[in-house]
C-alpha cells in the first residue's frame, strides 16, 4: 500500500525536509524585513496616503536584500552560536 504524502493544503504536497534550510530563512527574512521596513517608514513618514503600496514596495526591495544576506551569514551565526551554547550532538550518548 502506498503511503500518502502530507499536503500543505488541497493537493499541494509538502516539500521534503531537505528544503527546510532554504525555506526557514526565506520566511524569517520576509517577516523581519517587513516588520523593520514598516516601523522605519512609520517613524520617518508617519501615516501617509498610499502607505500600504509604499510599504509593500519598500518591503519587497528589503526582502530581496535580506534573504541572500541571511543565507550568507547563517553559517557564521551557527558557528558563533556553537561557541556560546553547548549544543549536544544528536548521536552523542546521553
Amino acid at each position: 500500500m502506498q503511503q500518502k504524502r502530507p499536503m500543505i493544503f488541497g493537493s499541494i504536497p509538502k516539500l521534503p525536509a531537505q528544503y527546510a534550510g532554504w525555506i526557514m530563512p526565506l520566511f524569517l527574512s520576509g517577516l523581519m524585513s517587513g516588520t523593520i521596513s514598516l516601523i522605519n517608514m512609520l517613524m520617518n513618514l508617519g501615516f501617509v496616503d498610499g502607505i500600504f503600496s509604499k510599504w509593500l514596495s519598500i518591503w519587497m526591495f528589503s526582502w530581496a536584500i535580506a534573504y541572500p544576506t541571511v543565507l550568507i551569514f547563517l553559517p557564521l551565526v551557527r558557528r558563533i552560536t556553537g561557541l556560546i551554547v553547548d549544543i549536544p550532538h544528536p548521536n552523542a550518548p546521553k
